[in-house]
């Protein structure tokens, strides 16, 4: 889904560069249409997904091929069920969807972390956790009671 994110210029146009990650920074209707196009993949075809590339934070069209004979297709990202936009045609294309219910302390320190270490200050990467990946937090988390499974990261049960 992180393929999804709209360009940075595009953001900076539109005004929400200081939200990005929330849901409306995405192109969720091109994530729709890649979904539906995997269903109805011909066998000759390979259907082209964009991903994200962190060293310059922007996404890049057409890097990952999936081809006809792939069997299974596991996608992830956080607004899978939300009801609003283009989003609420996701869950619909998926056969099954997991929630992954971090710890908020695990989840904000790792959030804090990556931040930093793609550029940004300690404390601009605070901010940024508390300003803009906090309240997606929420919305993502009042979705969690749709999802079919829910499964409980714990980084103490790990060896």
């Amino acid at each position: 889904m992180d393929g999804f994110h709209l360009a940075n210029v595009e953001l900076q146009r539109l005004g929400r560069a200081a939200r990005k990650g929330a849901p409306d920074t995405f192109d969720s209707a091109g994530y729709v249409a890649l979904l539906q196009r995997l269903r109805q993949q011909r066998l000759a075809e390979i259907v082209y997904a964009p991903e994200f590339r962190r060293e310059i934070e922007d996404p890049v069209a057409g890097a990952i091929p999936v081809f006809p004979q792939t069997r299974l297709v596991i996608t992830e990202g956080n607004y899978l069920l939300l009801d609003d936009s283009h989003w609420a045609g996701v869950a619909a294309l998926l056969d099954d969807v997991w929630y992954v219910d971090v710890d908020a302390s695990l989840r904000t320190g790792r959030l804090a972390q990556r931040h930093e270490q793609f550029g940004r200050s300690r404390q601009d990467a605070i901010d940024w956790v508390a300003a803009t990946d906090e309240p997606n937090a929420r919305l993502i988390a009042a979705t969690q009671p749709k999802a079919r499974l829910v499964f409980r990261w714990d980084d103490a049960a790990r060896p």
